[in-house]
């Protein structure tokens, strides 16, 4: 696995993920000068209350559904998987999901041969328009570093397990440029809406943490 000059190491952590994500964290020092230049900002009456309370509105409209409704549609549609693809903004504002920020989005397709896994290294740039709030795990320092030195172990714990030839690429997100993985679909699901198909994507099989959902799991949900 390539990425920036980093490869791929077969040694795993003693660390679990899972365990490190469940601890609780006080506000760090980003948050608490965010809520000070906010709370400044309206005190100087340079922005509203109430356009923050709108952006927040539209954060919460945004849910992965969105994401999950652009993969159902790639899946049975050739032609827009392509322009998807080519330019992932273009391809969902196709389908109405509008942008509220001037960032690009990129999709990976995971084969046979590739699986992609999206990660921040510095923070936590996600593709808030198709996937809404990312979740904390997201944003701690246990997965975005280990995403990046040892993917496999990561996805282990997440319980997916990738075959050794199988190419992991971790693609890192920036304040600009915004990751979303379309996912292999599931076998046996020719049949099936494309509503239907929407029910077996996830949030983390968007994010590349795990695989899309075959029928019989999505009905033990």
């Amino acid at each position: 696995m390539k990425r920036h000059g980093h490869t791929e190491k077969n040694e795993h952590s003693h660390d679990h993920l899972h365990e490190e994500i469940s601890e609780t964290s006080k506000p760090g020092y980003y948050e608490i000068m965010e809520t000070a230049v906010r709370e400044l900002l309206c005190e100087k009456q340079i922005i509203h209350s109430s356009e923050i309370r709108r952006q927040i509105e539209v954060l919460d409209s945004r849910t992965p559904a969105l994401g999950a409704k652009v993969v159902a549609h790639a899946w049975v549609d050739p032609e827009f998987k392509a322009r998807l693809i080519e330019d992932g903004r273009k391809g969902c504002e196709e389908l109405g999901i509008s942008f509220y920020d001037d960032t690009q989005l990129i999709v990976l397709e995971n084969t046979e041969k590739v699986h992609n896994l999206i990660v921040c290294t510095l923070c936590s740039c996600y593709p808030r328009p198709v996937l809404g709030l990312p979740p904390d795990w997201y944003k701690l320092k246990p997965f975005r570093a280990r995403a990046i030195y040892e993917p496999r172990a990561v996805l282990a714990e997440f319980g997916t397990t990738i075959p050794d030839d199988v190419e992991i690429r971790v693609s890192d997100s920036t304040a600009i440029v915004r990751y979303l993985v379309l996912p292999m679909r599931p076998d046996g699901t020719e049949n099936l809406t494309e509503e239907r198909l929407a029910e077996l994507v996830t949030r983390d099989s968007m994010i590349g943490v795990v695989r899309a959902l075959n029928p019989s799991e999505e009905q033990e949900k």
